[in-house]
């Protein structure tokens, strides 16, 4: 098997956050080794001067082997079937790999774990949908590793370059008549914690230098809108003079799934507190309100 030399081993490295995590790492001057599972992406992968390697995250012989030879691993990949065992076979096999080296892991969890609540801190009791549960189980196992520098990050919505959750504010249906109005998720009352994707990008980079083993980082840039101020910007943006009409939970969850609209009901707030006082984590990107309401989701 090839051997790659020491480089931070990232997952997801073309996704919406992973290819912005990807960027920033390579701006640093550093080595990257990105697992990638369709051979059209290898070229994406190697223009920012990394290297791909072709394969999933359940195979175990070549995740293990890439964790061993690396520096550190940031996982970002998520699964479009079964997440929960493709994710706990990846976490096997990374392990495998750097048990007893005291490597940074950087796993990748999410702010819905821990339910509704308006004050939402690392220290806050998990209360997940059905759509995420199966994440507790998981990282707690990384939480617990020994001999691995593990950290967990758990974004709120992501968001910039018109991508991620909030295209479901811009894309709902503008009903008709003479007056169209955009349908909110749901009524609109609930919050979104929110981030931007190059700030949250900014985070995973100092957690991988500088956090704790064992350590948990809410993702969150302290902007916590309600999906109807969301709403009515992305109605604003679309020509609709920032009209709105809420929609019942049954409405919701048949235009976005059960599952889906059930997290996206959560009325969730938090900070992003513990991160800037341990890691020197600085938010400073633009709102979701003001990237909706510029246009940047229209299209």
């Amino acid at each position: 098997m090839l051997n790659w030399g020491m480089a931070i081993f990232l997952t997801g490295a073309t996704g919406f956050i992973g290819s912005t995590v990807l960027r920033q790492l390579r701006s640093q001057g550093r080595d990257v080794v990105a697992l990638v599972r369709n051979s059209d992406k290898i070229a994406e992968v190697e223009a920012t001067g990394a290297r791909a390697v072709l394969g999933t995250l359940t195979d175990r012989e070549l995740v293990t082997h890439l964790a061993l030879e690396s520096d550190g691993v940031i996982h970002l990949a998520a699964h479009d079937t079964d997440a929960a065992a493709a994710d706990d076979a990846f976490v096997s096999a990374v392990f495998a790999g750097l048990e007893g080296s005291d490597k940074p892991y950087v796993h990748t969890g999410g702010i819905w774990v821990f339910g509704s609540g308006d004050a939402i801190t690392e220290r806050t009791p998990f209360d997940p949908p059905a759509i995420t549960a199966w994440r507790v189980p998981i990282e707690a196992r990384v939480r617990s590793a020994e001999g691995i520098k593990t950290t967990i990050i758990a974004p709120g919505i992501v968001f910039g370059q018109g991508q991620g959750i909030p295209r479901v504010i811009q894309d709902a249906p503008r009903g008709s008549g003479v007056a169209p109005a955009l349908s909110l998720v749901g009524s609109g009352e609930q919050h979104w914690t929110t981030v931007f994707v190059d700030d949250l990008a900014e985070l995973y980079l100092l957690a991988f230098d500088l956090a704790d083993g064992g350590s948990y980082y809410i993702g969150a840039s302290g902007q916590n809108p309600t999906v109807r101020e969301l709403g009515e910007a992305a109605a604003t943006a679309a020509g609709l003079d920032g009209r709105v009409a809420p929609s019942t939970v049954e409405e919701t969850r048949a235009r976005l799934g059960e599952g889906f609209a059930d997290a996206l009901l959560l009325d969730q707030q938090a900070t992003g507190s513990a991160a800037r006082i341990d890691l020197g984590w600085e938010p400073n990107g633009p709102s979701l309100v003001d990237e909706l309401r510029a246009g940047s989701y229209l299209g």
